[in-house]
């Protein structure tokens, strides 16, 4: 079981590191569009899109480099008690707070699927079986939502992300919790 425990460790720890690592030059994304936003409000015609879509690559920078961060345990924690605990507390005390962090991150899943259905025009109760469907081809795009901005992007595309981001950060979560199980074991990963 522990051989089980830390494949999924290093599996899930080596993607979300890759992707994390990738997403750090997301900021460098967001400067671009912002000093091009800058330049054409200065010397050109305001672009429409500029400051929208700072704000999705915003959204995709900070959920896609989430678990990264919880990886590296570079998440804000009050330290008050915390740092003078032992090894083996702190894991009782993680893994019991990272079990709640598991739910709400359920939640926020389930609430981006059904955003990202509505967003491809699917207003019914069943969100995972009409993504689903339009995967195996048993279901259509409906009107698709648009911004109301004056742009009037899709939205579809960041609230997939949304999706790939919390799915991520799920799994982050559980690898946390069985490090947490190990520790407290007295064993390493």
């Amino acid at each position: 079981m522990s051989g089980l425990m830390r494949g999924y460790i290093r599996t899930v720890d080596g993607l979300n590191y890759r992707v994390g690592r990738v997403m750090m030059y997301g900021i460098f994304v967001l400067m671009g569009v912002l000093l091009w936003s800058s330049i054409s409000k200065t010397f050109y015609v305001p672009s429409l899109w500029t400051l929208e879509m700072a704000q999705f690559v915003m959204v995709a920078y900070y959920i896609l480099g989430g678990p990264y961060s919880i990886q590296l345990g570079s998440n804000v924690r009050m330290d008050l008690l915390y740092g003078e605990w032992s090894v083996r507390k702190k894991a009782w005390f993680d893994l019991i707070t990272v079990l709640f962090l598991i739910f709400y991150l359920g939640v926020l899943l389930y609430g981006a699927v059904s955003s990202t259905a509505y967003s491809l025009g699917y207003w019914g109760t069943e969100p995972f079986s009409f993504l689903g469907g339009l995967v195996t081809g048993t279901e259509e795009v409906g009107r698709m939502e648009r911004s109301s901005t004056a742009w009037r992007p899709y939205l579809w595309p960041i609230k997939s992300i949304m999706i790939l981001g919390m799915f991520l950060m799920l799994l982050q979560c559980i690898s946390e919790l069985l490090k947490d199980v190990l520790r407290i074991k007295g064993e390493t990963f």
